[in-house]
């Protein structure tokens, strides 16, 4: 028996309501807790099912964390978990940041509110980093897969190229990498 028909497939209302946690309790930092819910937690799907889908996810246009509940939602359920599961990740923290927005109008240029605003940008900044860390440990990547993820960091981080140009240039190296690393095996 294959791993994905042990797997529980979630209903639309599961769907809709571990979104909804996944977007309260991640806000900042959706994809570090979608990961923990949804590999860890619920299992529904694998460390490297979720690496997949985060991959595609971030090179598509839109937010990375709600492609990824689109592409799941759609995956368990069809059209109506991948509406689920977007209406989940983002009915609680819309609200919320409804709140936030005039409480910012409001206090925004005190100095403690702009401290913690601060401190908040740093922690979701961590959660990223971390997050990618997990992922990275977890999977173990071949050495070949590692040198493209590190060539796409320094293209971001230090060269500061943008997205399409990384995603372009070394989406060749990246196929390359993987059918290398799938022969050997």
């Amino acid at each position: 028996m294959s791993e994905s028909r042990v797997r529980p497939r979630p209903t639309v209302a599961q769907i809709f309501l571990t979104y909804l946690k996944i977007g309260l309790v991640g806000f900042g930092g959706v994809n570090a807790w979608a990961r923990r819910v949804l590999v860890e937690e619920r299992r529904w799907v694998t460390e490297q099912e979720y690496a997949e889908v985060l991959g595609l996810g971030q090179v598509l246009p839109g937010p990375n964390a709600l492609n990824v509940a689109i592409q799941l939602g759609e995956r368990f359920r069809g059209g109506w978990g991948a509406l689920a599961a977007s209406f989940g990740l983002f009915g609680g923290p819309l609200a919320l940041l409804v709140g936030l927005a005039m409480f910012h109008d409001t206090y925004g240029e005190v100095p403690l509110v702009k401290a913690v605003l601060a401190g908040t940008a740093a922690a979701a900044a961590g959660m990223i980093l971390g997050t990618a860390a997990k992922i990275t440990t977890k999977l173990k990547p071949a050495l070949p897969i590692l040198a493209v993820g590190i060539a796409a960091l320094v293209g971001g981080s230090l060269l500061r190229l943008p997205l399409p140009f990384i995603v372009l240039g070394l989406a060749p190296f990246g196929i390359l990498a993987a059918w290398w690393t799938r022969n050997r095996a």
